[in-house]
């Protein structure tokens, strides 16, 4: 049994996994990402600073929300979210699309591919030069 404490309200739960949040407080910031994803969906070109000041949420918490992609701003609202790799300016995630897909093709390359080998023909039991006795 792997008991904490929450780390916003300090109650003690047990922790299964993840973020040492208890339910209560995992439930409200869950109603907390509703209220903000709706607020960015029915405001194109907001911005992290306006979400933060409008929603009454922490600019970190959305910012983490955009590294999981749960969350995406517009390409004309996003500040301070940056590929990781790169540099660039980015909607959601860590990486821009060419650093993923340069990642994947350098991944993909590492790994040797099989080479596809003919099937065996099966052994007829015939063709065994083995004496045989017929009955």
């Amino acid at each position: 049994m792997n008991v904490r404490n929450c780390r916003k309200c300090g109650k003690l739960f047990n922790l299964v996994m993840g973020v040492p949040i208890c339910p209560a407080c995992k439930e409200a910031l869950e109603k907390k990402f509703q209220e903000v994803k709706k607020y960015v969906q029915d405001n194109k070109g907001v911005t992290i600073h306006d979400v933060v000041e409008n929603c009454e949420v922490e600019a970190q918490q959305v910012r983490q929300w955009v590294r999981e992609e749960r969350l995406e701003f517009s390409s004309e609202g996003v500040t301070g979210i940056i590929c990781e790799k790169c540099g660039t300016t980015i909607a959601t995630g860590r990486f821009c699309a060419k650093c993923k897909a340069e990642m994947t093709n350098d991944l993909s390359s590492a790994i040797p591919k099989k080479k596809h080998e003919a099937p065996k023909k099966s052994k007829d039991p015939r063709d065994n030069p083995k004496m045989r006795f017929l009955q």
